[in-house]
């Protein structure tokens, strides 16, 4: 007797998709072109004109005065909370489901991470969660606006308004995204973006930090370039700053990126709002919902699986299925920093292990989208065609179909 083939790719079927999806980065002449330019003139890193140059059109972009560049994201986070002061035993109110760095840059200040829970419907920092966090020592709120939709920033700006506190925007995923018709970074005292190899302007590594303050651009800046003070003299250096720069061929691939920035923009949200439909058409599956005021980079898809309409299988065993039919669906985030091993055992210093700050914090909704809930696909995805979303949608359906198969 012939045993039936499986119709399921995981089972040994065939999978629904073997088309590739798109390639990432992309580059083409421009990059290249002002490349050459660099390497030419000479002047790699100090000295050129690249920089100042992209500061200041990414500044623009994103609706901000000024921009100041430097190695990563992580550091960029870091040059703007010592900008504001934020130092030895101050608390930044933040969320927990984000990368590490958010959390990290706080800490390595000297400040103590306090974590507040996110919002079911958006996975961004809850608003209604801040206020009560806010002690005498609480200096600031970094939210995130995580997979580059944005946090809601009217509330967060009226809470640290009536509390006197800092706003620094960790928009790292979020590169031309909006919060009404303002871009995200402009909104707080600072905002900070990445570069690294996976954003959707990319230049391998990198990062700037945006604000409409000019004292708080040249504080900033001082932050990064050791210390100096722009136009004094070069060794005479007024703060402890260090060497954040970022190289002169980092800032030439940047500015090529910008020029295709809008473009790609424009794809990935109208493949984003198409798949969305979609799924919503899918019991089982829900998009994140944002507000209105919301204009996200879709820097990821974020979707949630509801395991009850697909006979209670585990997200893992869901994942690997989609997986095997072509779709490269991950769980993303699945430990809140508030468990995160490299923050439970940071000796903080007078205090000891951080991790005792956070005994006993349970936040359901963060929990939930770590566990068991969340599924991201990235934005390269989005950078295909109609169609292929459709592929996403059918993977799951065939799934949902034949999920005898997986129990």
């Amino acid at each position: 007797m012939v045993e039936k083939m499986s119709n399921l790719a995981v089972k040994g079927g065939s999978p629904l998709r073997t088309k590739p999806w798109p390639k990432w980065p992309i580059f083409d002449e421009r990059e290249k072109r002002n490349l050459i330019e660099v390497l030419e003139s000479g002047l790699w890193g100090i000295g050129g004109s690249k920089n100042e140059e992209f500061a200041k059109k990414f500044a623009e972009y994103q609706g901000a005065k000024y921009g100041v560049t430097c190695v990563n994201g992580t550091i960029a986070l870091e040059i703007a909370l010592r900008a504001l002061g934020i130092g030895y035993g101050d608390e930044v109110i933040t969320t927990p489901y984000t990368f590490i760095a958010t959390a990290q840059s706080i800490i390595y200040v000297n400040a103590k991470p306090v974590f507040v829970d996110i919002e079911e419907d958006t996975y961004n920092i809850d608003p209604k969660k801040i206020e009560e966090a806010i002690t005498d020592k609480t200096k600031a709120i970094m939210p995130v606006h995580i997979g580059g939709a944005p946090a809601n920033m009217d509330e967060i700006m009226k809470i640290a308004k009536k509390y006197d506190l800092y706003v620094i925007e960790d928009a790292a995923q979020a590169h031309g995204a909006k919060w009404g018709d303002k871009g995200v970074g402009s909104i707080g005292d600072f905002g900070t973006f990445s570069f690294q190899s996976s954003k959707n302007i990319t230049s391998g590594e990198g990062g700037i930090i945006i604000t409409n303050s000019e004292d708080l651009a040249e504080k900033a800046w001082s932050y990064m370039n050791c210390g100096r003070v722009r136009k004094g003299l070069w060794y005479r250096h007024v703060i402890l700053g260090a060497n954040y720069r970022m190289s002169e061929f980092l800032a030439a691939i940047l500015l090529a990126q910008l020029e295709r920035a809008d473009e790609l923009f424009k794809k990935r949200e109208r493949n984003a709002e198409y798949l969305a439909k979609r799924l919503r058409e899918i019991e089982g599956v829900e998009p994140l919902n944002y507000p209105e005021k919301a204009r996200s980079a879709y820097h990821l898809f974020i979707f949630k699986y509801r395991k009850y309409y697909f006979e209670n299988l585990p997200r893992e065993k869901f994942i690997e299925a989609l997986n095997a039919e072509g779709i490269p669906v991950s769980p993303g985030y699945t430990i809140p920093l508030y468990k995160m091993p490299a923050i439970q055992e940071y000796n903080f210093p007078g205090f000891g292990k951080l991790g005792k700050m956070y005994d006993g914090l349970s936040l359901p909704v963060t929990e939930k989208a770590c566990k068991e809930e969340a599924l991201w696909l990235k934005q390269t995805i989005f950078l295909a065609e109609k169609e292929d979303m459709d592929d996403i949608a059918d993977a799951i359906i065939k799934i949902k179909r034949n999920i005898k198969e997986l129990l």
